[in-house]
């Protein structure tokens, strides 16, 4: 469905990813309604997509939350499609109730405001933390390998709470659709570690991790492989999510092309792109075994969403150059 001429929701809207998607959304000619918890938030977020090179005067907003049901019947009132990108995205407490419950049941109000309402699609961010943080054996070449018929189980020992709320908000949003969405279509988005230029005034999200290792916060990198995508990218790929007929029913992993990166392999960039400015950046891994090489198949994306990532590198390069530029880095 084409929505260039059209108003949409956007949920998260004045988030890391959020700002970016409204950005694109705007440039394109799209009416943006943006659903945020406080009217406050305005200002700041016409501010992120003036700084895209986006006009806002066709941005609107509307006040919803995720733990309520009041003010959603308005949001997707007269709205073609939902962008569903809000989620509680914490990693400071394990309480269900702060994590889990909200993200489940925020998801269920905002395909339940857009079924009743006519909406045709809804476009929801999930995670990879959905996909691929349950253990899975070995193929036969020794690598631990993920595409979209991967789950996380919510139920798994010690998983702890933001990838169980994720994998538990996902299943809730097929599952309603599949019961209860007379014809209401969802595509859902699976990015890795999101990185990138921010449009955000203040460093969020994995901004938060850069500035970790940076200001040696981070002594000893974790032993963990990852895959990094673009927020420049996922962006398009949600737009290509909302316009492609093909999507509806599909979920799609979002990451760069190439190996899968570790916490000390992202060190590294940053001594090699900051020199002195990443003296603190950890060298050594905290101690354990070696993990096995990690493959997370993209190629859904590309061959029906036109995915074109850019190469983890260039994403971590650039976002570094923007957060030099910008004063969000210590200069010594």
């Amino acid at each position: 469905m084409n929505t260039s001429s059209h108003t949409v929701l956007v949920t998260g809207a004045s988030g890391y990813l959020g700002t970016r998607v409204v950005a694109d959304l705007l440039q394109r000619g799209t009416s943006v309604r943006a659903a945020v918890r406080s009217l406050d938030a305005g200002p700041a977020l016409r501010d992120a997509v003036r700084r895209a090179g986006a006009d806002d005067t066709g941005l609107e907003f509307t006040v919803a939350s995720l733990t309520e049901d009041a003010g959603w019947d308005a949001a997707v009132a007269g709205v073609t499609g939902v962008y569903h990108l809000a989620s509680p995205m914490t990693h400071a407490t394990e309480d269900v109730d702060l994590v889990v419950t909200p993200a489940r049941d925020g998801a269920l109000r905002v395909l339940r405001a857009a079924r009743d309402a006519g909406v045709a699609r809804v476009v929801l961010t999930s995670s990879f933390a959905a996909v691929g943080y349950s253990p899975k054996p070995l193929n036969a070449d020794g690598i631990r390998e993920f595409d979209e018929n991967d789950w996380t189980d919510p139920d798994a020992p010690g998983l702890p709470a933001y990838p169980r709320s994720k994998a538990v908000a996902e299943r809730a949003a097929w599952d309603f659709v599949e019961r209860e969405g007379n014809g209401l279509e969802l595509v859902v988005l699976n990015p890795t570690w999101i990185a990138g230029p921010t449009l955000t005034a203040d460093p969020r999200s994995s901004l938060q991790a850069f500035l970790g290792m940076l200001d040696g916060h981070m002594p000893l990198a974790p032993r963990q492989r990852f895959g990094i995508a673009d927020v420049r990218d996922v962006s398009t790929a949600h737009l290509a999510a909302m316009d492609t007929p093909d999507a509806a029913g599909k979920r799609y992993l979002l990451l760069a092309d190439g190996p899968t990166i570790s916490w000390l392999g992202v060190a590294s960039l940053l001594r090699e792109h900051l020199g002195d400015l990443a003296a603190a950046a950890p060298t050594e891994e905290v101690p354990g075994d070696d993990l096995p090489p990690l493959v997370i198949h993209n190629e859904r994306a590309k061959a029906q969403l036109g995915f074109a990532p850019r190469p983890a590198e260039t994403t971590i390069f650039e976002t570094l150059d923007d957060m030099r530029e910008r004063g969000m880095i210590r200069q010594g």
